[in-house]
């Protein structure tokens, strides 16, 4: 099993991808819990950025995954990428969209600048 260096800049996109997932999982209970069903896709979201994260640092036992951090971590960035393209299609225009975006882009940044230290 191969094992990834864990400093600053990996708290940082652990930070970054914990907060989009809360974000998301507020918003998938709020919006469930009032009927809307469009929120279990921002509980989906959340599941999917705190699988990617655990899958990308986490020492797990799954062989496949754990010799290739560096596509589970093209997958975070397609993820967030998505999740961004979702928003600007039919996302709500307002403070909590505005800054899950912001920190959605500044992950994808870092999960660059992780990938070109490599």
């Amino acid at each position: 099993m191969t094992t990834t260096r864990f400093g600053a800049l990996q708290i940082i996109i652990v930070l970054l991808t914990l907060a989009t997932a809360l974000i998301h999982l507020w918003l998938g209970i709020a919006q469930v819990t009032m009927g809307i069903m469009g929120g279990v896709m921002f509980l989906l979201n959340a599941a999917g950025y705190v699988g990617l994260i655990a899958a990308l640092y986490l020492n797990v036992p799954i062989e496949f995954i754990a010799k290739r951090r560096s596509l589970v971590r093209i997958a975070l960035v397609v993820f967030a990428a998505i999740t961004i393209l979702g928003w600007a299609a039919i996302g709500a225009r307002n403070e909590i969209g505005f800054l899950d975006k912001a920190i959605e882009v500044l992950l994808i940044i870092l999960l660059v600048l992780e990938a070109r230290q490599e």
